[in-house]
């Protein structure tokens, strides 16, 4: 029997109850026999692996690798997703580091087929750091079959927090928000915008986005969001949005993007 998390309210309650589970409810996810045997063969696998073009060669492999990445609706990209990995993270005009969406970053920075003579495949611990993002995205994944918004509030927790703490521009960090649907759609309801906005031009929604943010949270920047409890009110905040109607709209359309590859923003 597949295990379904369980979430008996929405909204604010709904992510309390989430919260006080979240630890319990994820590790009975993770002794699910499907999810033992696909963390078996990769862990069986993985070391074995020492080139790009291995990995891409064994479909299993790959879409456990790109399932851990949020990538797996470019599971049929073989050529896109070797170029990525064989190009590595190490020079300028890398394929990663002229891609929009940093997942592509993190997935060639994680296996280092480009950037080392011996890629980080072979490493002991390997294997454990893979497992434990893939166990995390397949659960937020089965939290969205119950509850959308809160796949929202899970992704946003963990996509906020690792943007705040980047080293990129304020400017670049707010892009990155306006370019990725979830986010952008957890950030409007809770700075209380209207979907409308969506429609103006880019300069248009980062100023908005940054003076509303600043009368909400008392700052315009991304960076303030490395703080847990500022993360959390703006989480809060889009749920109570969400419950009254104004984000529900939007939430189900972002979540089937945040199912599918956001492929457009590599040519950003």
């Amino acid at each position: 029997m597949t295990f379904q998390p369980l979430v008996p309210l929405s909204g604010p309650g709904g992510w309390s109850f989430l919260k006080r589970t979240e630890a319990m409810q994820s590790a009975t996810f993770a002794r699910q026999p499907a999810i033992q045997r696909d963390e078996a063969y990769f862990r069986g696998k993985i070391g074995s692996v020492r080139t790009a073009e291995a990995l891409v060669n064994d479909r299993r492999l790959l879409r456990i690798t790109l399932e851990a990445f949020g990538l797996e609706a470019d599971v049929n990209a073989r050529a896109f997703i070797r170029k990525v990995l064989e190009d590595g993270t190490l020079r300028q005009d890398a394929l990663a580091n002229r891609l929009t969406d940093k997942r592509y970053l993190e997935l060639s920075s994680a296996f280092g087929f480009g950037d080392f003579s011996v890629p980080r495949t072979v490493l002991s611990d390997f294997p454990g750091e893979v497992m434990t993002r893939w166990k995390q995205q397949r659960f937020e994944t089965a939290v969205g079959g119950v509850d959308g918004n809160l796949r929202l509030a899970l992704n946003a927790r963990r996509e906020l927090a690792s943007l705040a703490a980047g080293s990129s521009s304020e400017t670049t960090k707010w892009l990155r928000i306006l370019g990725d649907a979830p986010l952008s759609t957890v950030m409007r309801g809770a700075l209380n915008l209207p979907r409308s906005t969506a429609a103006l031009d880019l300069d248009q929604q980062l100023s908005a986005m940054r003076s509303r943010a600043a009368a909400v949270f008392g700052a315009d920047t991304i960076s303030q969001f490395k703080d847990s409890s500022t993360v959390e009110r703006l989480i809060q905040r889009f749920l109570v949005t969400a419950s009254f109607g104004e984000g529900s709209g939007s939430a189900n359309s972002a979540l089937t993007l945040l199912q599918q590859s956001r492929s457009f923003l590599r040519r950003l």
